[in-house]
């Protein structure tokens, strides 16, 4: 397995990864597609923090860092991330998550913010946004809200963690 950045003919790729990752079964497309190419065409958008995973020739995941902020300080959020239902459980997921954040950390970026399963992603490090004095600003988001710090975190970054606009048109 490869992890490298997505390039522009990965795109209809990435498409299908988040189709099938987030399928529910019934005729709507998956929000997670849009969102994808919403977040290209925004200025949170980082071409060097979006990654795939390729097995062969074929495109089996997808990962995107964006930015974000913590009140004046800018951070990134992760996501959305997906991986071929063929491929989950197999290590692609994880993958991706330690080369978004190895990548992230690399260029000097402070923290990492998501929505996910407390399940999941403690294992790479997130905890509990409010732990670190950081909230979501949506409070319904609350209780999923997690941030990881990195080597260039200072604790004076607190307060209310804001998404790129695409994800508040979900």
């Amino acid at each position: 397995m490869l992890i490298r950045r997505e390039r522009t003919g990965d795109i209809p790729a990435v498409d299908a990864v988040h189709r099938a990752a987030f399928a529910s079964g019934g005729p709507a497309e998956p929000a997670e597609v849009a969102l994808v190419h919403r977040l290209r065409g925004d200025p949170a958008w980082m071409p060097t923090l979006s990654m795939v995973a390729q097995f062969g020739e074929a495109v089996v995941g997808h990962v995107c860092l964006t930015r974000a902020g913590v009140g004046p300080f800018p951070v990134l959020a992760l996501g959305p991330i997906g991986v071929l239902p063929d491929r989950q459980g197999a290590g692609v997921g994880s993958a991706l998550v330690h080369a978004a954040l190895g990548a992230a950390d690399a260029l000097d970026e402070p923290l990492v913010g998501l929505l996910g399963s407390l399940d999941y992603y403690p294992r790479f490090g997130f905890v509990p946004g409010a732990r670190l004095g950081i909230v979501p600003d949506e409070p319904s988001w609350a209780t999923h809200f997690q941030v990881r710090a990195l080597s260039t975190y200072e604790t004076g970054i607190v307060g209310e963690f804001r998404y790129a606009e695409p994800f508040y048109a979900l």
